[in-house]
């Protein structure tokens, strides 16, 4: 074997390892900004275009809010680097669990089977029942 096909096999594993770490570096997407009133609302008109939202309660770290529309809860939380939204019944959040400052609503989905949100309080002193 000569020095030309060696300093060629060299080449071509460094290119590939240089492809591969990029491929790995490029997964990582950016984390999904903290949510805010308006970017909530936002979210909330996109997926669910005829509900009107009568409360709105963003949680404490950004991942998710929670809205209440009639007799429904609107519920936004944050998967990887987007949200998911799910609507469920109010009945359901009222008797969610609410420990160590996280409210847990189960969905009851294989694809979202709960959602946990973190509040300084649940239920609020200003939530009208």
């Amino acid at each position: 074997m000569d020095k030309a096909f060696f300093l060629q096999f060299a080449g071509s594993m460094g290119a590939v390892a240089a492809l591969v770490g990029l491929a790995a570096w490029a997964r990582h997407g950016r984390p999904a900004p903290a949510l805010d009133d308006a970017r909530a609302r936002a979210l909330f008109a996109e997926e669910f275009p005829a509900a009107r939202i009568d409360r709105l309660w963003i949680a404490r770290d950004g991942k998710g809010a929670l809205a209440r529309s009639g007799a429904k809860a609107l519920v936004l939380m944050q998967v990887g680097d987007g949200h998911a939204a799910r609507c469920t019944c109010w009945a359901q959040v009222s008797a969610a669990m609410f420990r160590n400052g996280r409210l847990r609503i189960e969905l009851g989905e294989v694809a979202a089977p709960r959602a946990e949100l973190a509040f300084d309080q649940w239920p609020p002193a200003d939530l009208a029942a």
